[in-house]
């Protein structure tokens, strides 16, 4: 019972970070705003960790690194956490492991973040379009939703099925190369 009070809590804490961390790195890549309530809570949940890597990681091409590097030391740290709870040591064997399995979950979690924005992007389009998250969505979402919709423009000039599309397509990635790779 202990144990698993303890895995959650780490699983809470870890899985929080590493979110944060990681939409922090994909909000500065894809130049979403921060002005909203979104962007200032990726803000104030990240900064504490970010800025100090920041003077040793520095940005580079518009490319947060310091961010990206966190959001893989956050993971593989998670992952560590929770091998060592299970009753594994982690060795260098094991280390090389978790460093590959934490890119993987990286990319998990990135194509989750896809998968969010772009189905709370479609959904507030029909219910508040102006509101204070739509910049963050749009930036997070154009460069995935841009080319399916050259392919496959709107039905009746009205109904866009590119938010469907690319959520089956981040699915399928999920289930197939991401799933293979674990």
């Amino acid at each position: 019972m202990l144990y698993d009070a303890l895995r959650f809590l780490i699983n809470i804490v870890f899985g929080l970070l590493v979110y944060a961390v990681l939409l922090r790195f994909l909000m500065q890549w894809l130049r979403a705003p921060f002005r909203n309530p979104l962007g200032q809570a990726v803000s104030a949940l990240t900064d504490w960790a970010v800025k100090p890597v920041r003077r040793v990681v520095p940005g580079y091409r518009g490319y947060d690194w310091a961010s990206l590097l966190l959001a893989w030391l956050l993971q593989a740290l998670w992952l560590a956490a929770l091998m060592t709870m299970t009753g594994g040591a982690v060795s260098g064997t094991l280390a090389g492991l978790v460093a590959v399995l934490a890119v993987v979950e990286l990319v998990k979690a990135t194509l989750w973040i896809i998968i969010i924005a772009v189905f709370l992007q479609a959904l507030l389009s029909w219910v508040a379009p102006d509101g204070p998250l739509a910049g963050v969505l749009n930036a997070l979402t154009f460069r995935v939703l841009t080319p399916v919709r050259r392919v496959v423009p709107p039905l009746g000039g009205a109904l866009d099925l590119s938010p469907l599309i690319v959520i089956v397509l981040a699915q399928l990635v999920l289930m197939l190369p991401v799933a293979w790779l674990e």
